[in-house]
């Protein structure tokens, strides 16, 4: 458990869980089967995909699902829970199923991420929990691979802990990013833990403490000589930094015959400066001294700088991704679709808004994907009742996504379906891959998008329709309630 040992994170739950879930207890509603969809309504920053990540500590939550009896005393102190509800509580486990993309998908807009089918108490409990996974590392693989794409296939490694909102914000935050596609931390408890490659050098105060720049550099490159990259802008990058820099790497690698080294900018004016110091450590022979940078980096100022023609090898990024600051919000919601009959039928059931975009897609569901025969490259994905079949052998007519009245015609494609077993009658069935596993899936799946997908600003809007048979029986149950 990464947050603290001695927390049982069954308790992260939202109060009115347990207290609909007294509810359910009493009126005989305990082991009714309830369908539950996780899922997301707008992509972070106006972009036209998010990530989907969070999956691993899911599992490991579901595993340890259980209430201990510090947690039953908790609550018989409320004075709100009966006797009887609370026994049931202390036998608590999960015994139902659940399907979920793998991490590292591109996700859209209304999809399920998640699927949860359980009785009725078991899947409204871990409604938080799951949801505070998957928001949170969504949104930060999603921030991340923004990021990573405005490189251009520089390296881009994490540096946010110190302006994470948390401790647990910080280790996971930086394995998000991994699978979002950086290259690596300055988080060490996240390689401990997780593999995710942590990595530094200095900070200003090594500069300051010695009695001069030259000699703090040159201390440190004795030390470490095989990675010596030293932070250049304490003084003066220019007229200082990169000269110092200069002559310790000429007195020290040199004879030593080490040419790999680099030097790293914290602030100012980062075209200027890099494509300057490109150009002296290249006169004196250092051409294969790298140059990173850091200093409030996003996607954006990225992208921009390296249009300005700067000269750099690393981005450091730091509190902009690791709190997804332009929009720090996933938005993952989690609803009730459908609840499951004696007999084994299964009723859909949908929430209703004046808010259109609020309107659940209800039922048991599945969730394909198209995939071009001819380009590989994802055409649409299609949500359809969980018993429908779809014939790849055969064109299809899709809904255009902005315009309803329009269809698309899908031809020579193959149809995959994206939700994989995690859970069945409460067993992990679902080998869990690697971290590395999942970021190298992750970078392969966001290539079969589009590049009019991947746009920063104002992305074509993907195709994700909804089968007649669905559509039909949603217009049916918004008729019904009198929409």
């Amino acid at each position: 458990m990464v947050v603290n040992d001695k927390l049982n994170l069954t308790m992260l739950c939202d109060f009115y869980e347990l207290t609909m879930s007294q509810g359910y207890f009493a009126t005989g509603y305990a082991d009714r089967i309830a369908y539950f969809d996780l899922f997301f309504r707008k992509c972070p920053d106006g972009g036209g995909f998010a990530i989907a990540a969070g999956l691993e500590q899911i599992v490991q939550y579901i595993l340890d699902l259980h209430f201990g009896p510090e947690d039953i005393e908790y609550l018989r102190g409320r004075q709100l829970f009966s006797e009887e509800f609370l026994e049931y509580l202390s036998g608590f486990k999960f015994t139902g199923d659940i399907w979920a993309v793998p991490e590292g998908t591109p996700v859209f807009p209304n999809e399920p991420i998640i699927t949860v089918r359980a009785p009725a108490i078991q899947a409204q409990l871990i409604e938080t929990y799951l949801l505070l996974c998957v928001n949170h590392q969504s949104l930060i693989a999603t921030k991340a691979n923004r990021v990573v794409r405005a490189a251009e296939g520089r390296t881009v490694l994490e540096f946010g802990s110190r302006r994470a909102q948390g401790a647990d914000a910080a280790i996971l935050g930086a394995r998000a990013a991994y699978i979002g596609g950086c290259h690596g931390t300055a988080c060490t408890i996240s390689d401990q833990l997780f593999g995710v490659k942590a990595g530094g050098t200095m900070a200003h105060a090594w500069v300051q403490m010695f009695d001069s720049e030259y000699e703090a550099f040159k201390a440190y490159v004795e030390m470490y000589p095989n990675n010596a990259t030293l932070l250049v802008d304490t003084y003066n990058t220019l007229k200082s930094g990169v000269p110092n820099a200069i002559r310790v790497f000429n007195e020290v690698l040199k004879p030593r015959g080490i040419t790999k080294c680099g030097i790293r900018l914290d602030s100012g004016d980062m075209s200027y400066l890099t494509q300057k110091a490109r150009q002296m450590l290249d006169e004196a022979g250092w051409t294969e001294c790298q140059i990173s940078v850091s200093n409030s980096l996003d996607e954006y100022i990225i992208r921009d700088v390296l249009r300005q023609g700067a000269k750099i090898d690393l981005f450091g990024v730091g509190e902009r991704l690791i709190t997804a600051r332009s929009e720090p919000v996933f938005g993952g919601v989690y609803k009730l679709v459908a609840v499951e009959n004696a007999d084994g039928t299964v009723t859909p059931k949908i929430k209703i808004s004046e808010n259109v975009a609020k309107i659940t897609n209800p039922h048991y569901k599945k969730l394909y994907r198209f995939f071009g025969n001819d380009t590989g490259k994802a055409i649409a994905d299609y949500l359809c009742i969980h018993d429908e079949v779809v014939d790849d052998t055969k064109n299809m007519e899709i809904f255009d996504p902005e315009a309803t009245w329009k269809t698309k015609t899908v031809y020579n494609f193959t149809a995959k379906e994206l939700q994989v077993p995690i859970f069945q009658n409460g067993q992990l069935v679902y080998k869990l891959p690697t971290l590395e596993e999942i970021r190298s899936y992750c970078l392969a799946q966001v290539d079969t998008l589009w590049e009019e997908i991947r746009r920063f600003d104002n992305p074509q809007t993907y195709y994700v329709d909804l089968s007649q048979k669905l559509w039909d029986i949603k217009y049916g149950l918004l008729k019904r309630n009198g929409k």
